[in-house]
């Protein structure tokens, strides 16, 4: 069986590099995305003795750059067969009369509109050859709104929408759509939405046990292992100690 060609964005850190990782022990070729040109370098070399592996170097905000980075592939690999749209970030955790206009336009920019740029290039190649995979990785916060959680909430709930809508549209050409929607999971998050402030993003995973990239990672393997019948077209995903959004027992 052929190696199918995954396009991941987001792939530098978290959910995205953990998938990357488990991916290049298996039937994968990757193209790694991102906007850190020396993680992403520093990660080719690594899973290079594995695999294929080539990069693009973008912000998923960028139509632009978005749209010359996925055209500059060539050969085999402008045959992706797996896209995952794993971008995604929260800035602040402010009530809605406060919050920061520039953390809203990164949210939806980044979360809405850079899967939006990243999948418009990558689709109609699916749907003439009538075969492919999206995953997109949503969140518990775009099925339940929690407090302060606005606009992150906004983004995601627009990814659930997208993703239901994709779906449908691309039914028709026998295409894949997976929604992949975790709780608690411990990478870069935190810190990305509290700016850096160590103290602050500590406090979200104490007294739990939280997911890693790596058991998203497990899921995704999974979904991608699954028969051609078959589709998981919509999975949450908790650690144990969560119950919701909002409620999560810690020690």
């Amino acid at each position: 069986m052929d190696k199918r060609n995954v396009l991941i964005t987001g792939a530098t850190s978290g959910i995205g590099e953990a998938t990357a990782r488990l991916l290049a022990s298996g039937n994968f070729n990757l193209i790694l995305c991102g906007r850190r040109e020396d993680r992403l370098l520093k990660l080719k070399q690594e899973l290079s003795a594995k695999t294929l592996v080539t990069t693009l170097t973008f912000d998923v905000r960028d139509k632009d750059a978005v749209k010359n980075a996925i055209q500059s592939l060539t050969g085999n690999w402008r045959n992706i067969d797996v896209l995952i749209n794993n971008a995604g970030n929260a800035h602040g955790l402010d009530p809605i009369q406060s919050g920061s206009l520039e953390d809203w336009d990164a949210m939806m920019d980044i979360n809405v509109k850079g899967l939006l740029y990243v999948s418009r290039e990558v689709i109609p190649a699916m749907t003439e050859r009538k075969a492919g995979h999206i995953i997109n990785i949503g969140s518990i916060a775009g099925k339940e709104v929690y407090p302060n959680g606005n606009v992150y909430c906004a983004s995601k709930f627009a990814v659930d929408a997208l993703t239901r809508g994709i779906r449908m549209d691309l039914n028709v050409f026998g295409i894949k759509v997976t929604s992949i929607n975790p709780g608690l999971v411990e990478t870069e998050f935190s810190m990305v939405r509290f700016k850096g402030d160590t103290e602050k993003a500590s406090t979200v995973y104490k007294g739990i046990d939280p997911l890693r990239g790596a058991d998203i990672a497990d899921i995704i393997l999974y979904v991608l292992s699954a028969p051609k019948h078959v589709v998981l077209a919509d999975i949450t995903v908790f650690p144990t100690a969560q119950a919701s959004s909002t409620l999560v027992k810690r020690s």
